[in-house]
């Protein structure tokens, strides 16, 4: 009697692309370390995904739907489109394993919804930061150095660095070793999901050993009341020295630098940088992180940065 209900219970209950976006994300959340991406992942499915499928039932979903979803964002948004496709593929293919939906996915991309959308990469516009050029960088670096104030010199640790913003402004002193010269930024402050080591040069030392330790407050460039600065206060510094570039730049500016100037390779450029591999065969023999290869052409920048 009892397995008949629960027979019957299980026919009459619908599941909704919702419920099952939402079991989903408690399925895998525990094993996505990095909080920003547990974060998107909701933010694209409540903002593009709910509104037009979220109380459909699953099974019930066709290609139409999919497409309400995704083709008034296509063009204008095309990168976050292009997640959101696969977020709702991902649901999809969630739910045929769970037994809740038997029809095809109708979100997947090669031989389905590539035969009625635009190609991404044809539509999509790149847009480069507006760097600094590297014959520049002595003269900007030199005029930054007689700047007062937390913000100018965590602008200046980022280009001796190579660092995001965020990843400056929110460094701490326990990820600093100052005797072994490295720089450890945790996998859940990284863009990449992925622990980064950065090998200091001497003049990145030597801004780090002069920076003053603010009482209650573990941060290097800590703001009011000990908080991190805030995303604008990097950008407003190079405003206020009237210059038409922003600080995610310098990273472009010291990748033209390596390519155009010195004789280190490419991937070591790369990995400087914290870029994820495109090949995933060469990241999966690649197990080193080549931190004492990279301490050189690090000092070899911030010597360039120099004028030595």
């Amino acid at each position: 009697m009892r397995a008949r209900k629960a027979l019957l219970i299980e026919k009459t209950f619908v599941r909704t692309f919702e419920s099952c976006a939402e079991a989903f994300l408690e399925d895998k959340e525990k094993e996505w370390k990095n909080p920003k991406h547990r974060q998107q992942w909701r933010n694209t499915l409540q903002s593009y995904v709910y509104p037009f499928i979220g109380k459909l039932g699953v099974d019930e979903i066709e290609l139409p739907h999919v497409l309400a979803c995704l083709e008034p964002i296509w063009h204008s948004k095309t990168e976050t489109a292009v997640r959101v496709r696969g977020r709702i593929e991902t649901v999809l293919d969630w739910a045929q394993v769970r037994k809740y939906r038997k029809k095809e996915n109708v979100a997947r991309w090669k031989g389905h919804l590539d035969k009625v959308l635009a190609t991404p990469s044809k539509i999509q516009k790149v847009e480069h930061h507006k760097s600094i050029p590297y014959g520049e960088i002595a003269d900007f670096v030199s005029k930054l150095k007689l700047r007062q104030g937390m913000a100018a010199k965590a602008l200046t640790l980022l280009i001796l660095t190579c660092t995001r913003s965020g990843e400056v402004r929110g460094a701490e002193w326990s990820e600093v070793d100052l005797d072994k010269g490295i720089w450890t930024i945790p996998a859940e402050r990284m863009k990449a999901g992925k622990e980064h080591r950065i090998a200091l040069s001497s003049a990145a030392l030597e801004l780090l050993r002069a920076l003053p330790r603010v009482e209650g407050s573990n941060l290097l460039f800590p703001g009011t009341k000990g908080q991190p600065l805030s995303d604008m206060t990097l950008l407003a510094v190079m405003r206020r020295m009237d210059v038409a570039a922003v600080p995610h730049g310098f990273r472009s500016t010291f990748r033209d630098w390596v390519g155009d100037c010195t004789s280190y390779p490419s991937d070591l450029a790369e990995a400087a940088l914290a870029h994820t591999l495109e090949s995933k065969v060469e990241a999966a023999y690649r197990r080193s992180d080549a931190l004492e290869r990279r301490r050189s052409m690090m000092e070899d920048w911030a010597k360039f940065c120099a004028k030595q």
